[in-house]
């Protein structure tokens, strides 16, 4: 997997993924669980890859950085 996801976009996904998580956690609405949502960002951030991405052709990803 070639990475497409670049670090301002990773740490977008990290801040987002955990904030969903942790209204999912902590959360007292009845609509707390669509935070686990969470976890697709957070992966997503890990990973570097985004599925979505391949298919669309869009890297955030700068050429320097990015793993072949």
């Amino acid at each position: 997997m070639k990475q497409n996801v670049g670090m301002i976009d990773r740490a977008f996904r990290t801040v987002v993924g955990i904030a969903l998580i942790a209204w999912a956690v902590f959360g007292a609405s009845e609509f707390a669980w669509v935070g686990w949502f969470g976890v697709v960002p957070l992966l997503t951030a890990i990973a570097g890859w985004c599925p979505p991405y391949s298919l669309l052709g869009i890297s955030t990803c700068s050429t320097r950085n990015a793993v072949k």
